[in-house]
């Protein structure tokens, strides 16, 4: 009989459906890093969104057997340690193809059009006080004819790519991987940033990715080009955005940060700018792609018990 552990239920608004199998389900709001040895003594399954699994408590968990991932992301799991141990790590892949580009262009549209300016001039009282029928008092932008360059061509940046296409924008990529989409050119990263009116980041964080984009990077963009993180908040350096930021160089559209929840010295979060909009981490929660999510859950831990795991990073 399997014990599983769900160390942050919280995280995912969706139903699980039952196991077809004995088993003992455990279910926690939410769990502290000291606190995942305790719960997870006697478990073969545990699963965790954002928990941290590391070394010294992996050590100190001989019944685990497999580590369920309720999302894609595996940064915050010792996979090094759980291959060390012979516990199986699967993670959740392209349940959020459309929340997340959705969100992405949200973000896109929102900052192209300048959406928060003017409702702030709207609320603020200026509208009617105009001496004309509209406020032009910021600029708008379209996207049609612009260039969207993609950091990252996996399912979202493909979905991306294709809602981009759809706006009637040119599309070039970043990626390590061959671009089999004929509509879209593969260029260095530099050349990305130095061209595109539109970057968009859909990379996992990794040591080589931390940070990919500092000064330099961001300096190579082009004056009011837009930047979109809904990937991982490492993936920039967050002082060094802030400072381009407030120059108003650039406009930038973020979901994440690099800690999370944010420490209030996280110099993102002081900026009130109208070129700057920051969500916390929602892009894929849409309530499709949360079902979506824990019907691939169950599916993972079901295709484990019976001998023929699935989604394996580890």
């Amino acid at each position: 009989m399997h014990k599983i552990v769900f160390l942050d239920r919280d995280s995912l608004q969706a139903r699980l459906r039952d196991l077809p199998f004995p088993h003992d389900w455990v279910n926690y709001a939410g769990t502290r890093e000291d606190e995942v040895v305790e719960r997870l003594l006697g478990a073969t399954v545990a699963v965790s969104n954002k928990v941290p699994l590391r070394a010294g408590a992996l050590e100190r968990l001989p019944d685990l057997k497999m580590v369920a991932i309720a999302a894609t992301g595996t940064d915050n799991v010792d996979l090094e340690a759980c291959r060390a141990r012979g516990i199986v790590v699967s993670n959740i892949r392209d349940y959020s193809v459309v929340s997340v580009p959705e969100h992405t262009f949200a973000l896109v549209l929102a900052l192209r059009r300048n959406l928060r300016a003017y409702m702030e001039d709207v609320e603020a009282g200026r509208w009617e006080h105009s001496s004309r029928f509209c406020l032009l008092d910021h600029p708008i932008g379209d996207l049609a004819g612009s260039r969207l360059g993609i950091v990252g061509y996996g399912a979202l940046g493909r979905k991306v790519a294709q809602l981009g296409r759809a706006f009637g924008m040119e599309v070039v990529a970043s990626t390590r991987s061959p671009v089999q989409d004929a509509d879209v050119t593969r260029l260095p990263l530099e050349e990305v940033l130095a061209t595109s009116d539109v970057v968009s980041l859909h990379l996992p964080l990794t040591t080589e990715t931390r940070h990919m984009l500092g000064a330099r990077e961001l300096g190579l963009m082009k004056p009011g080009a837009i930047l979109v993180n809904t990937a991982r908040g490492g993936l920039v350096d967050e002082a060094a955005l802030a400072a381009v930021l407030e120059t108003g160089a650039i406009a930038a559209g973020f979901d994440v940060l690099s800690k999370e929840p944010p420490l209030l010295e996280n110099p993102l979060l002081r900026l009130r700018l109208p070129n700057f909009i920051l969500t916390p981490h929602v892009a894929w929660a849409s309530g499709g792609a949360m079902q979506t999510l824990a019907d691939m859950l169950v599916d993972n831990i079901e295709a484990w018990v019976a001998g023929r795991p699935r989604n394996v990073v580890s």
